[in-house]
């Protein structure tokens, strides 16, 4: 009898174990699952690498040699590192649900107050780490001032850092009459200025600065705190996290990610100057918004930001390549920014979808 009971399951566990072998090449539920990650991080990754390819492809077939020469990729990479690093701080803020609108004016603030005559003074008797701790230092301080007027001020970060953007643009005006600061110290200009490995010292900081800043947001508890202040505050709050304390933070990271950029570009240039970081803002925000965060908060990718300051730069420079106006250039930022934003609308109308 138990022979035949036997015999009689065995057919029913060859066919359940068929129906799972089915199941596990279920090509619907494969093909589910790569929608379910191209409508994720990963598919706006791809697609920015599709749309950085073919820039590359339209720079070598309009510029030729001149596009794809090594001395024109580093080229590339010195103008994105900059810009990147102040997109990496911007990346935090937009994520935790504020915006920042003065980071080309800390940049300006902290080149010149880093080159007063005072400051290359103590780094020509000592060291040039006094250059770049003022650095440093003045942008931490603008950021501070920003995150204590949003989060315990209660004013909109719009117009907070509107009035940021004003003042520090003004300070620097009046610590350098207006005049542009020369770098005088040879071993800062030599540091910075200077490669590893055949790669400029500029783009091995920005990666350092992408790297530490995808850590930070990805895998640290202050990245969690970050997206969920971004996502609902309210309830951040009511789950215990000090959302105003948060806020600050989020803001002197922004200013800390401003001073290592003005640094950046006082070593690219070998001034301090008022007039540094122009629009900086601007194309900070596009740069994190093509690269997949939304500008309401509560999500953010280092990587897709990463790429985005990649494809502006590229873009920038098929365009000077091909002796394009700036005007044109303009005209082609605010289409691709209008093309990501209703892109990002649609993503999101889709996973909120039942």
């Amino acid at each position: 009898m138990s022979e035949e009971v036997a015999r009689s399951e065995a057919p029913k566990q060859d066919e359940l174990g068929h129906g799972q072998a089915m199941a596990e090449v279920d090509p619907t539920a494969a093909g589910a699952t790569l929608r379910h990650l191209l409508k994720g991080g990963a598919g706006r990754n791809v697609g920015l690498v599709i749309a950085l390819v073919l820039l590359c492809i339209v720079g070598v077939a309009t510029a030729g040699d001149r596009f794809a020469s090594t001395a024109n990729v580093l080229t590339i990479l010195r103008l994105a590192a900059v810009i990147g690093v102040v997109s990496i701080g911007m990346t935090f803020v937009i994520t935790g649900g504020g915006i920042d609108l003065s980071v080309g004016a800390m940049v300006a603030l902290a080149s010149v107050w880093a080159t007063t005559l005072a400051t290359q003074q103590l780094a020509a008797d000592y060291h040039w780490i006094f250059m770049v701790s003022t650095a440093l230092l003045v942008g931490a301080a603008c950021g501070l001032v920003n995150g204590v007027l949003v989060a315990y001020g209660k004013i909109v970060p719009f117009i907070a850092t509107l009035a940021m953007l004003a003042g520090a643009r003004g300070l620097a005006e009046i610590l350098s009459d207006r005049k542009t600061q020369i770098i005088s110290v040879n071993s800062f200009v030599d540091f910075f200025g200077g490669s590893l490995i055949g790669i400029p010292v500029l783009v091995w900081m920005f990666l350092l600065v992408a790297a530490a800043g995808w850590v930070l947001l990805n895998r640290t508890t202050f990245g969690r705190r970050t997206f969920a202040v971004g996502g609902n505050a309210e309830a951040a709050r009511l789950a215990g996290i000090k959302v105003q304390r948060h806020t600050v933070a989020l803001y002197i990271l922004a200013g800390l990610c401003c001073g290592i950029a003005a640094v950046m570009l006082m070593a690219r240039t070998t001034t301090g100057s008022a007039t540094h970081g122009g629009l900086y803002e601007l194309d900070a925000i596009a740069a994190v918004v093509i690269g997949g965060t939304l500008l309401s908060g509560g999500r953010g990718t280092i990587v897709g930001t990463v790429f985005g300051v990649l494809i502006f730069t590229t873009l920038n420079n098929v365009f000077t390549l091909n002796n394009l106006s700036i005007s044109a250039q303009s005209v082609a930022k605010g289409l691709i920014i209008v093309i990501a934003v209703l892109l990002q609308q649609r993503l999101a109308a889709r996973a909120t979808a039942p």
